[in-house]
């Protein structure tokens, strides 16, 4: 499922406007990213929660030449799925 199919299916269970379904995920996807961006979490009850993590500076190999590299360290997203979510999943 891509954005647009996501905004359709919003807007068949709403009855809104595909401009404003629009308007509304783009501003839920930019809160997360605000809210992640200061390292706060995000939690979504019954769906999941969004957080931060650390990734150190570690070595590794160009998968072409062999050569030894170091890859630099990284923040990361991590996302743990709530218990309804799985559940609705696993069913």
């Amino acid at each position: 499922m891509n954005r647009q199919e996501i905004i359709e299916a919003v807007v068949a269970a709403t009855g809104g406007t595909k401009a404003s379904t629009s308007l509304a995920i783009d501003a839920i996807l930019e809160s997360v990213t605000q809210a992640l961006t200061r390292g706060e979490a995000v939690q979504l009850m019954g769906f999941g929660s969004f957080s931060t993590g650390a990734r150190a500076e570690r070595s590794g190999r160009n998968p072409s030449t062999g050569e030894a590299l170091t890859i630099p360290a990284a923040k990361t997203v991590k996302f743990t799925a709530g218990k309804a979510f799985k559940d609705a999943v696993n069913t």
